[in-house]
């Protein structure tokens, strides 16, 4: 059951983002580009899903636990620290120079979009470096 829900959330999702224009750089790229050809579009965009966001945690949080979970996964920690910074500054990077981020990205890649085999394996590598890093961190911490 939990599997056609998160398929069927998934393909909300990337519908949303296609219909939106969220998975096609040109347009995000204009939206970054405020000193020259920029489309401010995507700022409508970014607010409404700010606003469903921020309505469904309302909303969801009022429950004891979520439908398909034993528990809520909320964030912990506070703190700005160095991977904090450095991967948002990667994810920034990503999006200014190419005009993708993860999710749009995978959503390009099913529709065969310019770019994608090469912004998908190098986001994925780029993934697993980072998991390798923060084991090996663990294990020397631990150490």
């Amino acid at each position: 059951m939990s599997l056609v829900i998160n398929l069927a959330a998934g393909l909300i999702f990337g519908l949303g983002l296609v219909i939106s224009g969220m998975a096609n750089p040109v347009k995000v790229l204009n939206f970054l580009d405020v000193a020259g050809n920029w489309d401010p579009s995507l700022a409508f965009v970014m607010l409404g899903a700010i606003a469903v966001t921020a309505t469904g945690y309302r909303f969801v949080l009022r429950r004891p636990k979520p439908l398909l979970d034993p528990g809520f996964h909320l964030p912990v920690r506070s703190e700005v620290d160095r991977p904090l910074v450095i991967g948002s500054a990667t994810f920034g990077l990503g999006w200014g120079l190419l005009g993708f981020c993860p999710g749009p990205a995978i959503t390009s890649l099913g529709l065969a979009a310019s770019g994608t085999l090469v912004f998908v394996p190098a986001m994925l590598i780029g993934i697993a470096a980072a998991a390798l890093l923060r084991k090996r961190e663990a294990a020397t911490e631990k150490a």
